[in-house]
């Protein structure tokens, strides 16, 4: 938690300092209080006194009322100012770094617990120093404050206070020891029903199709019981905190009045209207006493979790980031759209065997590379490579003759234009979606955006939408089809005129004339960028000037159409599943 705290700026710390001072008022007025308040226990009591002292003492009690009314509404505006800014900045720092891990270090946390720790936790810590600022620098405060002034009163009021006080903080202590450890499990718990719930939502249509709902809720309910109990054992936990807190309360002023009884029965008539006084003190400033420590405990209760998703937040927060920037940010050769990898070699951070082994091969500028083999080859994992979604642990990989580690990410990925596997849609507009990001170069014109559109062979559909490209798209593209979804995320890359084009099986979904007649277009369109392609389609790569064959990561064939079909065994086996013989043949 200090860890986290000390993201908070100078402006932050210079508000909370003028919160300690304003809190320190607060409590002196409070403490105040109960000073005029046996002056008019003993006014009343006293013969001669004037109703005008008596009224003069209660003025000043309403005024130290009010005074303390304002300080902690003053507190409570600049605690919710330090509270929110705070949290803001943390769930920026918390996004920013999600943004910049790789895609193995993504996968070490879930999507859904990092959404947890953005949203839930960071709310754990707000909550925190919304109470804790005023309280956890209040209640201390007015503890000592409170003590010093009664423990020249009497031995026995003094005695019963602290007795008093040892239990609440041992209640305290036994709770804490027993519930800390499981608000762990909660936040992991939390976790598990943003993941069911997200799972449940991304995947609707085949839990309809398969009658599966019963199946998800009984899974939901498994997770969501679970938590429930572990929260209900924290919650019961925590009640017993303010019964035995008020017991101790009401205890405590018994027996003040029942010791005083007795003190004022034994003292001498002189000193029994004095000793009245103190008593009706003391039993003002011993409850100041009590509802500090029952203020300590409010915190104590939200201070567990706090601590649990500061963890959690920092375990983020401190992951080292693999993947680091180069220097390069600019053109350092005189090569433009050229891709080379040199003996390369991959596997994954936690894996035992390589995905790729050696693999070597460089395509020229505005040449066509394609990648196939069976599924589970490394064909994606291999482009991915280029853009650094992983680093290669072994070799080179070259992006216009220079190292792809030597280049600043930012610059890197201006020369790329990127489709996925996965069609990504964004909640926005057709145009937005397609003019998504700038490259680097500005704006992505109306005009530009119209054009990726028509060579991706999207124009038809999308003019045909009420708001043609103003129209709004779901998350997730879910109001358009796959084939639909894949044209318009050709479209976002066209529109960037990148140098090299990547795309990784994102033809899979369009009907064969449609994905001949994109693939002629954008050839005409892109005739001076590199493409590189992964495809599972012998119909979508036997026209590209290069062809490689992965089989189990290792390269098995490299060459035209033709020539592997001549030469390379698993390529061919491939080519005469999809065609037959006569059509490979008469393929141009």
């Amino acid at each position: 938690m200090i860890k986290l705290l000390k993201n908070l700026r100078k402006k932050e710390w210079l508000l909370a300092l003028i919160c300690l001072i304003l809190i320190v008022v607060q409590v002196w007025l409070e403490l105040k209080m109960p000073d005029y308040m046996s002056e008019i226990t003993v006014l009343v009591q006293s013969e001669g006194s004037q109703m005008s002292d008596i009224i003069h003492n209660g003025a000043y009690m309403l005024g130290c009322a009010l005074g303390s009314l304002i300080s902690a509404v003053i507190v409570g505006y600049i605690v919710a100012n330090i509270s929110s800014t705070f949290s803001m900045n943390i769930r920026k720092r918390l996004f920013n770094k999600i943004g910049d891990l790789a895609t193995s270090e993504i996968k070490q946390f879930s999507t859904s617990s990092l959404i947890t720790r953005t949203t839930n936790d960071i709310t754990q810590i707000q909550m925190f120093i919304v109470m804790g600022l005023q309280l956890l620098i209040k209640a201390p405060i007015t503890a000592v404050w409170a003590i010093t002034k009664i423990l020249n009163k009497s031995w026995q009021w003094s005695a019963i206070t602290a007795i008093a006080v040892v239990i609440l903080l041992s209640v305290i202590a036994v709770l804490i020891v027993i519930v800390m450890p499981r608000f762990k499990i909660v936040q992991r718990l939390i976790d598990n029903i943003n993941c069911v719930t997200r799972e449940n939502l991304t995947g609707i249509r085949v839990v309809r199709a398969f009658n599966a709902e019963k199946y998800q809720e009984n899974k939901f309910e498994e997770v969501n019981n679970e938590l429930t109990s572990k929260q209900l054992f924290n919650q019961k936990a925590f009640a017993v905190l303010s019964p035995t807190m008020y017991l101790v309360m009401y205890f405590l002023t018994l027996s003040i009045y029942f010791i005083g009884a007795y003190l004022i029965k034994d003292a001498m008539m002189t000193e029994k209207l004095s000793l009245f006084g103190d008593m009706v003190v003391f039993s003002s400033y011993a409850m100041q006493v009590i509802m500090s420590f029952l203020m300590l405990a409010m915190i104590f209760m939200m201070l567990p979790r706090a601590q649990v998703s500061a963890g959690r937040i920092n375990e983020v927060l401190d992951t080292e980031i693999t993947i680091k920037d180069g220097t390069i940010d600019k053109d350092t050769t005189d090569e433009r759209g050229t891709v080379e990898f040199r003996n390369v070699s991959f596997k994954y951070p936690d894996a035992d065997e390589y995905l790729l082994r050696n693999i070597s091969f460089k395509a020229e500028k505005g040449e066509t590379v394609a990648f196939i083999g069976s599924t589970g080859s490394g064909k994606s994992t291999l482009i991915n490579l280029v853009p650094r979604f992983y680093d290669a642990t072994e070799g080179e990989v070259l992006v216009d003759g220079v190292n792809v580690k030597d280049y600043k990410q930012e610059f890197l990925h201006n020369k790329l234009g990127y489709v996925s596997q996965k069609a990504v849609i964004f909640n926005d507009t057709v145009k937005n979606n397609v003019a998504y990001g700038d490259n680097g170069k500005g704006e992505i014109t109306d005009e530009k955006v119209k054009k990726a559109i028509e060579v991706a062979q999207g124009k038809e559909f999308v003019e045909k939408m009420e708001k043609q490209y103003d129209t709004d798209m779901a998350q997730g593209g879910t109001n358009v089809s796959g084939g639909q979804k894949q044209r318009l995320s050709i479209a976002r890359a066209i529109a960037r005129d990148p140098e090299i084009y990547i795309f990784d099986d994102s033809f899979s979904a369009l009907d064969y004339k449609t994905d001949s007649v994109l693939r002629k277009e954008l050839k005409k369109y892109t005739k001076n960028a590199t493409s590189l392609i992964v495809a599972q389609r012998i119909g979508t790569i036997m026209n590209a000037d290069k062809i490689l064959v992965l089989d189990n990561g290792k390269c098995v064939g490299f060459g035209k159409h033709k020539e592997l079909l001549k030469s390379c065994e698993v390529y061919k086996q491939i080519a005469l599943s999809q065609l037959s013989k006569e059509e490979l043949d008469n393929a141009e």
